[in-house]
């Protein structure tokens, strides 16, 4: 078990900001932290990841780790480094998101560990009752709009314009961090470095709610983790397609570790730290073993596997292993035999897939036929073209090139109904149902 939560952090380079006695109070007696992830989607992505392991370090160090889900501050929208308002969400919309990731969270954290079990709250528990005239005296009158408007969130969205909803984003989160003060004795809030100033608010309310003493100005307490950039400066977390997310229905299981195995060499050391549970000197012992033979890419194999078996499992990480190695690799297409067509299909996921009768499968004539007529030019748009193709020695057939444009449709197909096509250096599913 790790100790020193601080200490965990710097090495690791997940320590932006703190305020001043955050780590002697982690230092001498256990301590309740918590994290909000507002419900705009129905999935975290692996930005929220970052602060998810936040919370997963806080308990390996003997710490309380509470997950907020913001049912009520969802329904407006956080306008920390956003350019432009968020569209609203129904009701019943955001209920769904919030459900969904409540699960997700369940999976990083131990909800079963005794004394300092993970805690996951809903901030639409204690807004609920709220009239519009109770919030502004429980928490409106304790700020004074100079403060407000002093935070980076809201100073940059002054020129382009900022609305009363957002403005008061603030506070409701803010009044989250003195609500979870009072009731659970929560003393630390944390998050991304964007959040500063959001976090700052809550110990400022926390403060001033309860009196405004030096002794209560050291009991409330912030800390932030540097947002994840690459190596160049941009910003990481996205594929081409757009955000990775953690629902496997969002970005498959196969997606997921392609996209970490593709994290270049000046990447990796920082990712393996942010992202994976390797210690100190496990990762140093990676990247003293990539450095000789980058081409082996093992910085980059262990951060995939790591973060893919705990987000989805070690079936799922071992599926999108043998689908690399099936792709892209010297991997047996027999390998495919005696799985299931879920698991098939999950190894081919983001692979264009066309689907023939079997009938048409059985009277083809030959394959030109099959990767043009039979599969409606999803392949090759004619005959002239496939055939070309073949006498180019670019197509092949469950990883067997064919060099013969007349060749007969004999081929086994993989679990009774698929076929693999290489076009080149792309490939092409054919289902036959």
């Amino acid at each position: 078990m790790q100790t020193n939560f601080i200490e965990e952090l710097r090495w690791r380079g997940m320590l932006q900001d703190m305020m001043p006695g955050t780590e002697e109070q982690l230092q001498k007696e256990m301590t309740a932290a918590y994290i909000g992830f507002d419900p705009t989607a129905s999935s975290l992505h692996i930005g929220n990841l970052a602060t998810i392991m936040l919370l997963k370090h806080f308990q390996l160090c003997g710490h309380k780790p509470y997950a907020l889900v913001g049912g009520a501050t969802g329904m407006i929208g956080d306008p920390s480094g956003k350019a432009a308002e968020r569209e609203f969400l129904s009701e019943d919309t955001l209920r769904y998101n919030q459900e969904c990731i409540k699960k997700q969270l369940e999976k990083f954290l131990d909800f079963n560990s005794g004394e300092n079990s993970a805690v996951m709250v809903n901030n639409y528990d204690w807004f609920k009752e709220f009239s519009f005239l109770g919030f502004l005296r429980e928490a409106g009158k304790y700020l004074s709009v100079n403060y407000m408007m002093s935070k980076d969130s809201v100073k940059k969205r002054l020129e382009t314009g900022i609305s009363f909803t957002e403005f008061s984003y603030q506070l409701l989160q803010g009044y989250d961090f003195y609500w979870l003060y009072k009731n659970k004795n929560v003393r630390l809030q944390m998050g991304g470095s964007d959040q500063w100033g959001n976090i700052t608010t809550g110990t400022e309310i926390i403060r001033r709610k309860e009196g405004g003493s030096e002794e209560i100005e050291h009991k409330a307490y912030a800390l932030t983790t540097p947002l994840v950039t690459k190596a160049d400066g941009t910003k990481f977390g996205k594929s081409e397609s757009g955000n990775v997310w953690l629902d496997p229905t969002m970005t498959s299981p196969y997606q997921f570790y392609q996209f970490w195995l593709n994290a270049t060499d000046a990447d990796c050391p920082r990712l393996l730290r942010v992202f994976t549970l390797y210690s100190k000197e496990e990762i140093e012992a990676l990247e003293a073993e990539h450095a000789p033979a980058p081409h082996l890419r093992i910085m980059q194999k262990a951060l995939a596997k790591d973060v893919t078996i705990r987000v989805h499992s070690e079936k799922a990480y071992n599926i999108a292993v043998k689908a690399s190695e099936i792709l892209y690799g010297k991997g047996a297409i027999e390998a495919l035999q005696g799985m299931t067509d879920e698991d098939i299909l999950a190894v081919f996921d983001g692979v264009p897939q066309t689907q023939i009768a079997k009938a048409d499968f059985d009277a083809t004539p030959n394959v030109t036929d099959l990767v043009s007529v039979i599969t409606n030019g999803e392949i090759y748009p004619s005959k002239g073209e496939a055939r070309r193709a073949i006498q180019g020695n670019a197509l092949s057939i469950n990883k067997t090139k064919i060099a013969d444009p007349n060749y007969s449709v004999t081929f086994e197909l993989l679990n009774g109904k698929y076929l693999l096509i290489g076009k080149g250096k792309k490939n092409h599913l054919i289902i036959v149902d």
